[in-house]
């Protein structure tokens, strides 16, 4: 997956285009991009939040992973998205 990731990478790099990439890997969202986009749970989804990755470029995926802003990042992310997480599994019980 990081090799993926990192070919990714390289592509954008190259090619300089705008990308969408859709992931439920909140790690993988922060290596990958310049901008995280959180969804909210269910089917009547919306943007619950949006977060700008201010972390040098290029990237190695393995090596920006170890970077303190990677964790602060990350860290205030998961706060906004950890009560999503919990009403999705709810909905997810509910509906079984």
């Amino acid at each position: 997956r990081q090799i993926m990731g990192n070919m990714l990478l390289s592509l954008w790099t190259s090619e300089r285009k705008a990308v969408m990439f859709v992931t439920h890997d909140l790690e993988e969202a922060i290596a990958l991009a310049d901008r995280v986009v959180i969804m909210g749970a269910g089917p009547a989804s919306r943007i619950i939040g949006e977060w700008r990755v201010d972390l040098p470029r290029p990237r190695d995926i393995s090596e920006v992973r170890m970077e303190p802003a990677f964790h602060a990042l990350h860290k205030e992310i998961w706060s906004a998205l950890r009560d999503e997480v919990v009403k999705g599994y709810r909905q997810a019980e509910e509906a079984a």
